[in-house]
């Protein structure tokens, strides 16, 4: 028999998982290229922080490093730099350890999901790293899978400076979760092509296969460590199980994480899931998933289903009530689309939506643009490491003319009437998006003959491209 609570009953464990778990809200999807409309793999994400926060925006270039050159990490380990580096979009929020999201110039696209783990006595090395291992991973990495490598070997070196985390990382062919524990211990695992993947804040790797390297990899003591703290048990747990074994326990019953979960799973899934249910790694969708699909899912605050407790009917907004994947904390959301059968300067789109995806629209921006729009970012991109560890007391007076800042007042603003306004917003911005979806491949073809022809001319056309349209969404909003 399934179980299904009664409402109250969930709106009060939903209440107390968020005093419990402030602030864990990110959330991810990854396609498989089967399981999408177009072939591609996508890689949906919505960043959620605490706090009034700024992203600012930069187109990083390639680069070299002298042999030996080094870097401090922020605990004080010092990693060598590689020779060369590769070109990456990256949305950068500072302040934040782990908040940075990339986009290389082969399509390696990186995010990551708190999720803690009972580790307690972890093996670091000077400290260990943390925000540089996305970091190292983007200006390495030709692929998913050598980001997965490459993170790896850095967590077995230095150890992971926080309590756990699943880096999703995906690119043109493969997405791959990496889940990494405080200490030296991870694994990951690939997402099979034709299935699609879902990840709040908890583990999601369930059984681990080390001799199958197509779609594993991991610490060679993955199941020997927890053995030796006594975490698992051979003869009485029967098969070892990553999720259950080094997650934090309180992290898996976390209401607010199953809510999210279930009801992104139950909107792409043939199959319903309920609340007592072992939710699966990664599920064949009904249909094959597309851009509004995961726009909607990003933009989900539980709508239709028994964990929706807004009130419509008062001034409140949907943000104000437990966890949903569109919350209160949402910074940002993204969907990556990759694709491998098109020049890259085009092959790689990141859809934006600024700040609150509910209110404001996912715009295009395609890797080969050659600037970022003007007004979205503090520094330049050679400033910003450097100030990244400042403290902000006030962002609004930090960066006043931050253009970012529009939609975060528009959509705090949004929020008092949030009521009398969405039905009619929704189709606004809805509408704006379909535009550009709709004549994509027009614009696309037109950019591989302008490739082929003027390669010269091709960052540009993408800059301007890219700028109208979200010129177009500050319209909107002021």
């Amino acid at each position: 028999m399934k179980i299904r609570i009664f409402i109250p009953l969930i709106s009060i464990l939903i209440a107390i998982s968020t005093s419990a778990q402030d602030h864990f809200d990110c959330f991810s999807i990854v396609v498989g290229s089967a399981a999408s409309s177009d072939g591609s793999i996508m890689l949906a994400h919505n960043e959620d922080d605490w706090g009034d926060r700024i992203v600012n925006w930069y187109k990083v270039p390639d680069g070299q490093n002298k042999a030996g050159e080094t870097i401090t990490l922020k605990n004080g380990a010092e990693m060598e730099r590689p020779l060369k580096t590769w070109s990456y979009i990256w949305l950068e929020m500072p302040e934040m350890e782990f908040s940075d999201s990339y986009m290389n110039e082969w399509g390696v696209t990186i995010v990551s999901d708190a999720c803690l783990s009972r580790e307690d006595e972890p093996d670091l090395t000077d400290g260990g790293i943390g925000y540089w291992l996305r970091r190292a991973m983007a200006e390495q990495a030709k692929s998913a899978r050598q980001a997965v490598k490459i993170g790896g070997a850095l967590v077995e070196k230095y150890g992971y400076s926080s309590s756990g985390r699943t880096y999703v990382i995906a690119d043109s062919k493969e997405g791959w979760m990496l889940s990494v524990v405080n200490g030296k211990h991870w694994v990951a695992q690939r997402i099979p092509d034709h299935q699609v993947a879902i990840i709040p804040n908890y583990y999601t790797i369930t059984r681990v296969n080390l001799g199958d390297t197509m779609n594993f990899y991991g610490s060679k003591d993955i199941v020997d460590y927890a053995i030796k703290r006594k975490w698992y048990d051979p003869k009485n747990d029967g098969v070892f199980n990553f999720r259950k074994v080094y997650s934090d326990p309180g992290n898996l019953s976390n209401m607010g994480n199953i809510v999210r979960h279930l009801s992104a799973l139950n909107t792409i899934s043939e199959k319903q899931y309920y609340m007592d249910d072992e939710l699966p790694f990664s599920f064949e969708p009904k249909d094959q998933v597309d851009l509004r699909i995961l726009f909607k899912i990003l933009r989900n605050h539980n709508e239709g289903t028994p964990f929706d407790q807004w009130q419509r009917d008062t001034l409140s907004s949907p943000h104000e009530h437990g966890r949903a994947i569109c919350s209160s904390t949402t910074q940002y959301g993204f969907v990556a689309q990759l694709r491998n059968n098109m020049p890259r300067e085009i092959a790689y789109v990141m859809w934006l939506a600024p700040f609150r995806p509910c209110v404001h629209p996912f715009t295009q921006w395609y890797f080969g643009m050659d600037e970022m729009p003007d007004g979205f970012a503090e520094d330049t991109y050679r400033d910003a490491l450097e100030h990244h560890w400042e403290t902000i007391d006030n962002v609004f007076e930090y960066a006043p003319r931050n253009k970012f800042l529009k939609f975060v007042k528009h959509a705090k603003t949004f929020d008092e009437n949030y009521a009398n306004q969405i039905v009619a917003w929704d189709k606004q911005i809805r509408d704006y998006e379909n535009n550009y979806i709709k004549k994509q491949e027009t614009f696309e073809n037109s950019m591989t003959a302008l490739i082929k022809g003027k390669p010269d001319k091709i960052g540009k056309s993408l800059s301007d491209y890219c700028r109208k349209q979200l010129e177009g969404a500050l319209e909107m909003i002021e």
